[in-house]
């Protein structure tokens, strides 16, 4: 069984929903001495068990890892620390590696993580074992790259993303990279498919730079932090290893498509409403 720390959150449910051992364990299908037992070897637990009791949890109205979203951010963002979370298709298999993730992402080989629990488990909704962790970090001594939805944002996600070949020794990109190079850890705004598919219409010349940043501001997402050199994972703390419930990712599921289709037709008034105003992206780079 993966780190989840089923014991602790019966006691929470128990005590929110005024609930005692026996009734938590008829709700679940096990007997009141298994559920006793797992307070002395937590292994016992099986995925059933603990589909069976998160999903309990959740459709009684308990939203357990908003909860602790909550509490960690009440505890750990001070000062300088900050909370973040990392959606993981399955679990983190040993310690934190930046080789392990693919290098065509927003801004290559990485460890992403998002400014808010539902930013990361929209991007593993799709993986039945997918589960989420809840991260502290310390961004003292590391060297920061921040971006916003501009030129620069759009540009670097294409180069990373391989759509620039053409245009990747042009004097603009080659500038924009080696403003990269030697950073510890990026903050950007998150670039989702639908995001990509703007720059690419951008990269393919039909649309200007100034249409895509407004399309793409209509589909904000929020900011990721992609840290990029040991010394920036040396420097991130797991705090929990978080359950995802099938209950949770439907829930989660539905809220998202409500979202993409009003950015959709943010979209296209965007597209409309900024039609010839900036440059194209042969203008830019040439």
């Amino acid at each position: 069984m993966a780190d989840y720390r089923i014991v602790n959150d019966i006691e929470i449910v128990k005590e929110l929903l005024k609930m005692t051992s026996s009734e938590v364990a008829n709700e679940i299908g096990v007997s009141r001495m298994t559920l006793n037992n797992w307070r002395l070897d937590e292994s016992k637990i099986r995925q059933i068990n603990l589909s069976a009791f998160y999903g309990m949890a959740f459709r009684r109205g308990i939203r357990l890892n908003k909860i602790k979203e909550q509490l960690y951010k009440e505890e750990y963002s001070n000062g300088s620390h900050r909370v973040l979370f990392h959606g993981a298709k399955t679990v983190i298999d040993g310690k934190l590696d930046i080789t392990k993730s693919r290098k065509n992402n927003d801004f290559g080989q990485g460890f992403y993580c998002g400014e808010n629990l539902e930013q990361s488990v929209m991007f593993v909704l799709g993986f039945p074992k997918s589960s989420l962790y809840m991260i502290d970090f310390d961004p003292a001594g590391l060297r920061e790259k921040r971006f916003t939805v501009d030129r620069d944002w759009m540009l670097s996600i294409a180069y990373f993303r391989g759509r620039l070949k053409e245009f990747e020794n042009s004097a603009v990109i080659s500038e924009l990279i080696a403003g990269i190079k030697g950073i510890d850890y990026i903050i950007a705004p998150i670039a989702d498919n639908r995001m990509f598919e703007i720059i690419d219409s951008f990269v393919e010349g039909e649309i200007t730079d100034v249409q895509c940043k407004h399309c793409l501001s209509a589909t904000n997402l929020g900011n990721q932090y992609v840290f990029l050199t040991e010394k920036a994972l040396g420097q991130i703390q797991i705090l929990e290893h978080c359950y995802l419930c099938s209950e949770e990712k439907e829930y989660y599921l539905r809220s998202g498509r409500e979202s993409v289709n009003i950015s959709l037709d943010k979209v296209k008034i965007a597209r409309k409403q900024y039609r010839g105003q900036g440059r194209y992206i042969e203008e830019i780079v040439r």
